[in-house]
């Protein structure tokens, strides 16, 4: 029996989620008294994957087959399955973002497996196996236990920290027979934002609502983004005006986003937005109403104008910066 961890790569090169499904996997597998490995699909250079082992991963298996590119989440996960049954691993671990959401059920139905999706951190007992996740759109934690002999299990995004282990990682060449058969999606062209911090990535956000009138307001938005280094985002109710980008909108119809930080101005706080930005590890919220519901999830709430508290929060900014 092992741990088996799937570490993503975005176009060969790892990423902060990365080194923390690492994280989780080793501390995971240590608890159980268990060999942790890896799996990389796709073409990723061997000085890169040996990045893991700051992290604890001894062995990494790479499948350098370049069709993985496409993401067809099928051929995912029969290849992770593979990698699981070369392993004899009882456990496989995978990232709570869009690809994993879509690989993690293939892979339990493959495996039999007992899947927990978003799981906040270790098992809180091992025997039984239970492990916990939120729920209700953020509002509440549940314990779930898993009763099945395997375990599928996708770690929601900044729940776990970095923890450092270094080993040295051995990258071994892996076969996990597909074919181009297995391949049912096909990439014909590919548009990517460049220049702008990715939401998913960003370890600060800056998000505007309504309560910013207008498409003319978020030039301030913009500049205090810029300062902090900090991604920019925005409620559903804007994206549909047409003032930001559908591509900003953070919440359950638009980006599930788990930063350190996460700055609410003029946002009211509905469930729908809530659900999508709950796991934040600290929220400030700035609105006039004292009594918008952004204020029971924030952890820190000024109730004022936001154009007024905005020039305040640029200046304060701008001399940390200096």
């Amino acid at each position: 029996m092992s741990v088996l961890v799937y570490i993503e790569n975005w176009d060969g090169k790892l990423k902060k989620l990365s080194f923390e499904l690492a994280s989780y996997a080793t501390q995971l597998a240590e608890s159980l008294q268990l060999p942790v490995n890896a799996v990389s699909l796709g073409k990723v250079d061997e000085s890169e994957l040996k990045k893991l082992g700051t992290y604890g991963i001894e062995k990494v298996m790479s499948d350098s087959n370049e069709l993985f590119k496409s993401l067809d989440n099928r051929a995912i996960a029969k290849a992770i399955n593979a990698a699981a049954a070369k392993v004899g691993a009882a456990i496989v671990v995978i990232a709570n973002n869009n690809l994993g959401k879509a690989v993690a059920p293939r892979l339990a139905v493959r495996m039999k497996a007992g899947l927990v999706s978003a799981v906040q951190g270790l098992p809180v007992s091992t025997a039984p196996f239970v492990v916990k996740k939120i729920v209700f759109t953020g509002k509440a934690f549940a314990n779930i236990e898993v009763k099945s002999a395997n375990k599928v299990l996708t770690l929601a995004p900044n729940s776990f920290k970095l923890v450092e282990k270094a080993v040295e990682t051995l990258v071994e060449a892996f076969d996990s027979g597909l074919t181009a058969a297995d391949f049912e999606t096909i990439i014909e062209s590919t548009n990517k934002v460049t220049g702008k911090i990715l939401l998913q990535d960003a370890e600060i956000v800056v998000a505007g609502g309504r309560g910013m009138k207008a498409a003319e307001n978020w030039n301030q938005l913009e500049e205090l983004a810029e300062i902090l280094g900090a991604g920019l985002a925005c409620s559903r109710p804007v994206s549909d005006e047409g003032w930001r980008p559908h591509a900003e909108h953070v919440g359950q119809t638009g980006k599930i986003i788990a930063p350190n930080l996460y700055f609410a101005f003029g946002i009211s706080g509905a469930i729908q937005h809530l659900g999508g930005v709950s796991s934040s590890k600290v929220i400030v919220a700035v609105n006039k109403d004292p009594e918008a519901p952004i204020f029971e999830a924030a952890d820190y709430g000024i109730v004022g104008d936001v154009f007024k508290v905005l020039p305040q929060f640029i200046s304060a900014a701008k001399e940390m910066k200096s």
